[in-house]
This record gives structure tokens, C-alpha cells and sequence, in this order.
């Protein structure tokens, strides 16, 4: 079984809700379990900045799939909550996003695929939740909670524990 790092992110709709409907799928989808799941977080829009603020929350599972077959499945559980990646704009609005972050300590560079993620240490939204679940697991030589140190966390915010389908 290899270990999986994802996150989660959306800003349409209740991103809340979608989250505690979309991570069952992803486990039963990727044949795996749920080993950590991270608070949600708040974030400020990143890249096109014109939009509403996203929820962004990250897990971390055990799976059999293998990395391309693992993509394949969380683009499946995107495509289940209406993403159709080939009509929406670059860093646009989006009910549901899905990114595989890490997959144990493979390293990966292809057309479809690229591990660990390549934005991953630049990315405040992403490492702010991961290191909450992994703070200590190593990625490229490099912990989340080592590069959060090289990032802002400005307009993070923690969200309140709540019940699933709850607003924030």
C-alpha cells in the first residue's frame, strides 16, 4: 500500500459540504482509506485573484493504486462534482479541486503527472493544511512545515470545526 498526500480545494458553493461528500469517494474510488484529514482552511484566490475566497483542506491516504491510476480517480470524483476541466479558466472558480501531492517518495515527470506537485512548497494553502497532517514527512527533502517558514500565510484562516454540509 502507498501513501498518498491530496488536496482539496473549492470556492463554489458549499465547499464544506462537498469535501465530507467528495473524500468517502476518493477512498472508495482509489480502493484505499483515509489515514488524516486536515481542518479547513480559508484562503485569499490564488492566481486569478478576481473570484471568492476557496476552502482548501488536505488528506492523506493509503491506497493499492498506482500514481497514474490514483489521478485518474480523483479526476473521476472532480468530474462526479461537475469540474470539467476542459471548459474553466486557469485558476478560476471551481466546486471541487483535487490535487495528488505526494505519493510515498516517488518522483515522477510525465505529460500527465508530475510528483511530488510542482507548486506544492510555493503554495501557502496547500502547506498550511499538509503540515497540520504531515508536518514531519519528508518531500523532496523538504518538510511542509520547513517550507511554510518561506511563505506567507496572510488571510489563512482556520476554520471551526463543524458538522458536514455546515456553512463556515
Amino acid at each position: 500500500m502507498a501513501d498518498g498526500l491530496i488536496a482539496l480545494g473549492g470556492n463554489v458553493g458549499n465547499v464544506r459540504a462537498t469535501f465530507a461528500q467528495a473524500i468517502p469517494l476518493i477512498c472508495e474510488r482509489s480502493g484505499g482509506r483515509l489515514l488524516a484529514r486536515s481542518s479547513d482552511y480559508r484562503t485569499p484566490p490564488w492566481g486569478d485573484e478576481a473570484q471568492p475566497a476557496f476552502i482548501n483542506a488536505c488528506i492523506r491516504i493509503e491506497t493499492a493504486l498506482e500514481p497514474l491510476d490514483l489521478l485518474a480517480a480523483l479526476q473521476a470524483v472532480e468530474r462526479r462534482f461537475g469540474r470539467d476541466r476542459s471548459r474553466e479558466r486557469r485558476w478560476g472558480p471551481r466546486r471541487l479541486d483535487l490535487d495528488l501531492l505526494a505519493y510515498d517518495d516517488r518522483v515522477i515527470a510525465t505529460p500527465d503527472l508530475t510528483l511530488p506537485h510542482p507548486h506544492l512548497f510555493a503554495r501557502a494553502f496547500v502547506l498550511v493544511p499538509l503540515a497540520e497532517i504531515a508536518p514531519d514527512r519528508l518531500i523532496a527533502a523538504r518538510t511542509a512545515t520547513e517550507a511554510l517558514k518561506a511563505v506567507s500565510t496572510d488571510g489563512i484562516e482556520r476554520l471551526p470545526d463543524a458538522e458536514a454540509g455546515l456553512p463556515p
